[in-house]
C-alpha cells in the first residue's frame, strides 16, 4: 500500500473512516505478518475476549493509544490490518472532564464496570476474558521521594491474579511500561507469572521503531561496548532509553548474563567519568552524529532551539564483564539513538530509531500488534524478562541519584539470564511512514464522542 492509495486530500487527518474505506482488500498475511490469519474467525475459531484495565483514558494517554488498534483497522508496516481481539469490558481508575472512555464504551456497547473482578468476569461470577489489557501510565498518583510517579500497575496485576486464582484459569496478561516503580514488586509480579504459567508482556514500544540506519545485532555478535541516548525526562524516559538498549545488547555473545552493578551520575561528574573512559565518549558521538549528521558538534554543545538541560547517565556493568551506558543529551522527547562497538571493526556501529512522523504516538500500532500476538498465540512476542532486568536497573539508579550520593550500586539480585528473541516481525519497517506523513494531521478519533471533550 503506497499513499497514493489513501482517501484524498493527502493533507487531511487519516480517521478510522479513511481506513475503513480501503477495505478488506487491504489486509495483510504476507511474509512477517504470518502470525496473522483473517479467516479465523470465518473457520470458527473464537477471537480473544479482553478485558481493559487503565488508569485514564483522554486523547494521547497510553490507554488511548493502545486501544486504538483493538477498536479498528490500523497500519503497520504500510499494511492496514485487523484488530484480531475484541474488548468486551472496561475498568477506569479515574475519570476526569478529559475522560475518553465512556464515550469509547458507549460507541463500541463495552460496559465500564466498577472494579476490576466485575470487568474480569463481565459482570458474571468468574473469569469471562480470554486476556488482559492492564494499562498503569497517566493519572493523577502521588511520587516517590524518588520522583517515581506511584502508577498502581502492581494493584492492578495483584487484583486481576487474584480473579484468575479464584477462576482456576490463567490468560495472558499486558501490563505496560516497567513492570514496577518498586524492585520487589516487578519481581513478585514476574515469579506470579511463572509461578501460573501464564504468559505477559511488558515494556517499552521503543525498541519497536524503525532503525534509520540498518542495523541488525544478530545472536553471538562480539559487542564490546554500547550506548543509547535519549532526551526526555529522569525516569519515565529512562526505562525507554534503557530498553532500546537492552533490546540491542542482549544478543551479544554468550548470551544475556545479567547487571551486576549500576550507578547514575549527572553533568560534570557524568562528563569526568567519560574523560576516564568509564563509559564511551566515542560511541556517544557516533550514536548523536547517526541523528544530527554532525561530525563538528561537541556531544553536550546545545542542540538547536532544545536549549541546555543537564545530562545524566546510567552505567551498567554486567555479569560477564560487558559494559554499556543509557545517556540522556537535549531535551528532544523523540530522540533514541545506539551506538555499539563489535570485536574487529575499527569504526563503530550507530543507528536511531524512528518513531514516525507523528512522534512517539506513531509507535503504539506496532506495539498493539505485539500485544495481540501475545493475546492470539499466548506466546510472548519477546522476553519479558528484558524489561525486568531494566526495571531493576531504572530502581537501582533511583536510588544512586537520590539516595547513595551517586554511588555505583552493587545489584546481585539482577544477575540472572535469559534467552533473547528474533522480535524483527514486531518491528516498524518504515513501510507506515510512506502511508502516514508529517503534513497529516494526527488522528483524533473518539474525541468527538467525549462526554466533555478537551485535549
Amino acid at each position: 500500500m503506497s499513499a497514493a492509495n489513501l482517501p484524498h486530500p493527502l493533507s487531511e487527518s487519516l480517521s478510522r473512516r479513511d481506513l475503513l474505506k480501503l477495505g478488506a482488500a487491504a489486509l495483510a498475511g504476507t511474509a512477517g505478518l504470518n502470525w496473522l490469519n483473517p479467516g479465523q474467525a470465518a473457520a470458527g475459531t473464537k477471537r480473544p475476549q479482553v478485558a481493559a484495565i487503565y488508569t485514564q483514558c483522554f486523547y494521547c494517554s497510553h490507554a488511548y493509544h493502545i486501544l486504538h488498534p483493538f477498536l479498528g483497522p490500523y497500519l503497520f508496516n504500510g499494511k492496514l490490518l485487523e484488530p484480531q481481539c475484541d474488548v468486551i469490558s472496561f475498568y477506569g481508575d479515574q475519570f476526569t472532564d478529559r475522560d475518553l472512555s465512556r464515550g469509547i464504551a458507549k460507541q463500541f456497547d463495552i460496559p465500564i464496570y466498577k472494579t476490576i473482578p466485575e470487568a474480569l468476569c463481565n459482570g458474571g461470577d468468574e473469569l469471562a476474558v480470554d486476556a488482559v489489557l492492564s494499562i498503569g501510565e497517566h493519572g493523577d498518583y502521588p511520587d516517590t521521594k524518588y520522583g517515581q510517579t506511584k502508577y498502581p500497575r502492581k494493584r492492578f496485576f495483584d487484583a486481576i491474579v487474584k480473579v484468575m486464582e479464584q477462576s482456576d484459569r490463567f490468560v495472558p496478561v499486558f501490563s505496560d511500561k516497567h513492570f514496577s516503580y518498586r524492585w520487589d514488586w516487578a519481581r513478585e509480579m514476574y515469579d506470579t507469572s511463572r509461578k501460573h504459567g501464564f504468559p505477559m508482556m511488558v515494556g517499552s514500544s521503543v525498541p519497536l521503531a524503525e532503525r534509520t540506519i540498518p542495523l541488525e545485532l544478530t545472536y553471538g555478535t562480539e559487542i564490546e561496548d554500547a550506548v543509547s541516548i535519549h532526551g526526555g525526562p529522569i525516569e519515565k524516559y529512562d526505562i525507554h532509553g534503557l530498553e532500546v538498549l537492552q533490546s540491542m545488547v542482549e544478543f551479544r555473545k554468550g548470551g544475556e548474563t545479567g547487571i551486576s552493578s549500576v550507578q547514575f551520575l549527572k553533568g560534570d561528574d557524568l562528563i569526568k567519568a567519560g574523560k576516564e573512559g568509564r563509559w564511551s565518549m566515542k560511541l556517544a558521538e557516533a550514536a548523536m552524529q547517526a541523528e544530527l549528521g554532525d561530525t563538528k558538534r561537541g556531544l553536550f554543545d546545545p542542540i538547536g532551539s532544545e536549549g541546555t538541560r543537564e545530562p545524566h547517565g546510567i552505567l551498567l556493568e554486567y555479569k560477564d564483564g560487558f559494559r554499556a551506558t543509557m545517556l540522556r543529551i537535549g531535551s528532544n522527547g523523540v530522540r533514541w539513538n545506539f551506538a555499539c562497538s563489535i570485536k574487529g571493526e575499527p569504526a563503530p556501529k550507530a543507528t536511531t530509531f524512528f518513531p514516525g512522523p507523528w512522534g512517539n504516538r506513531n509507535l503504539f500500532r506496532a506495539f498493539s500488534h505485539a500485544i495481540q500476538y501475545l493475546f492470539v498465540n499466548k506466546e510472548e512476542p519477546y522476553p519479558c524478562e528484558r524489561t525486568l532486568l531494566m526495571t531493576g536497573a531504572l530502581d537501582a539508579a533511583m536510588h544512586s541519584c537520590f539516595e547513595k550520593g551517586y554511588a555505583k550500586i552493587k545489584t546481585p539480585e539482577l544477575e540472572f539470564s535469559y534467552k533473547p528473541k528474533d522480535f524483527n516481525q514486531f518491528r516498524e519497517m518504515g513501510k507506515s511512514w510512506e502511508v502516514i506523513t508529517a503534513d497529516m494531521e494526527p488522528y483524533k478519533d473518539f474525541v468527538v464522542s467525549d462526554p466533555a471533550p478537551k485535549e
